[in-house]
């Protein structure tokens, strides 16, 4: 009987050894649904090629929406793959996002990215809340067979750009296409003019009731009104498709709009030839900077159990070879350094990627209560700057009453 016992104890000594420990789950949820296709190709390739870890990428409709109700839940996915906008800030304010200050590949990510999550914080907050993977980058879109046809080059100030317009209206073709009719186009122009006439944190400095917006943000509101005579007759009555798709017809030059666009442009003409520029906001050729901001960034949940096998994940994505065909897929600009492949279409801002001359998107600081687009449509509507202006600083205190108050209570003990 004892050889029996010691035989079988030995015999499940055995088995046991044989088998694998079960790999550590990772939920990774991510908000671009147009993207899924190309994140469910790298959870594909990351669960073929690792056996501890198996990782799921969710793409859902709404996924704002769905995360907010998951974390009042406390049901926390472990990584969450989100904009750098208002809702990173609300995010990282309610402490929900994970320090990853000891994550070594943000070694990698351009300053620039790091500077712009920062400056997304209400309050400054030692440590880093996010990994930036990609970014957008916003400016004039133009048709180069049009442009090399008439010979008209790239303008880099205000004056010249105002020239080239009216030069393509004089030679008998509509300088750009808007498509106001849907309000969040109308945050394309602003935030492109923004990033040259107005202060990187001219929203913390109006916390701080140290200027305005009426004071800031005037020359913008002059310029974006200037560029309506160039524009489509009665833009507020074309939606973003139909701007898409005359420009990829070719019934406009250029199209005032980000690298977002792209996609659904060759949807409709494959064979466009597309290139880019930089909006020449400012008067001075040296003062032009490129409105890019993070599109998507990897946040560490601080309620994850799994901060190691996350940070894998992690490395994975931010692998230059997995980074390449998120590029080609989604025609994005990577956050880390290196040499990549971009599209030949953003050729235009290559320098200003390359040299990290880049200011975020005003409005990703703009609460969405406030409905800032509808009010520059309105604006562009009315054309009446003074009462814009005066009710972006009156909504702007309603709105942000609490970080207003918390901010001012911070500056005064540090």
């Amino acid at each position: 009987m004892r050889k029996v016992l010691l035989f079988s104890l030995a015999l499940v000594l055995c088995i046991a050894g044989t088998v694998h420990a079960a790999p550590v789950e990772i939920e990774l949820v991510q908000y671009k649904p147009e993207a899924f296709r190309t994140f469910d190709m790298l959870a594909e390739k990351f669960n073929r090629t690792h056996t501890n870890i198996h990782l799921t990428i969710s793409s859902p409709n709404e996924p704002v929406t769905i995360l907010k109700t998951r974390f009042i839940r406390e049901n926390y996915p472990d990584i969450i793959g989100i904009g750098g906008d208002m809702n990173y800030s609300n995010f990282q304010d309610a402490e929900l996002l994970a320090d990853v200050s000891d994550y070594k590949g943000l070694a990698n990510i351009k300053k620039a990215y790091i500077d712009i999550l920062e400056g997304l914080e209400f309050v400054p907050t030692p440590g880093i809340f996010g990994v930036p993977y990609m970014a957008n980058a916003a400016g004039v879109l133009y048709n180069k067979d049009i442009f090399d046809a008439h010979g008209w080059k790239i303008p880099e100030s205000w004056p010249e750009f105002l020239k080239l317009c009216d030069d393509i209206k004089a030679a008998g073709v509509l300088p750009m296409y808007f498509g106001f009719k849907d309000t969040w186009t109308t945050l394309a122009p602003w935030n492109a003019l923004a990033v040259d006439l107005a202060p990187a944190d001219v929203c913390q400095q109006v916390n701080l009731s140290r200027t305005t917006f009426t004071k800031e943000y005037r020359e913008t509101a002059e310029k974006i009104f200037a560029l309506l005579k160039y524009a489509e007759e009665g833009p507020f009555a074309y939606s973003y498709n139909d701007a898409c798709t005359a420009f990829a017809r070719g019934e406009s030059a250029m199209f005032v709009i980000g690298n977002y666009a792209i996609p659904q442009i060759l949807s409709v003409n494959p064979n466009l030839n597309i290139d880019s520029f930089v909006m020449p906001g400012s008067d001075n050729p040296d003062g032009q900077t490129l409105n890019s901001g993070v599109d998507i960034m990897f946040c560490v949940m601080e309620a994850s159990k799994h901060k190691d096998a996350a940070y894998e994940v992690l490395d994975f994505l931010l692998d230059p070879e997995n980074i390449q065909l998120y590029v080609d897929d989604q025609n994005s600009v990577p956050c880390q350094t290196g040499t990549f492949k971009l599209t030949p279409m953003l050729d235009g801002m290559r320098k200003y990627i390359d040299a990290g001359k880049m200011a975020d998107y005003q409005d990703h600081h703009y609460p969405s209560e406030m409905a800032v687009d509808a009010q520059i449509q309105t604006y562009l509507l009315n054309g009446d700057m003074n009462a814009f202006l005066e009710r972006f600083d009156r909504d702007w205190v309603r709105y942000n009453r609490d970080i207003i108050t918390k901010l001012q209570k911070y500056n005064a003990s540090h």
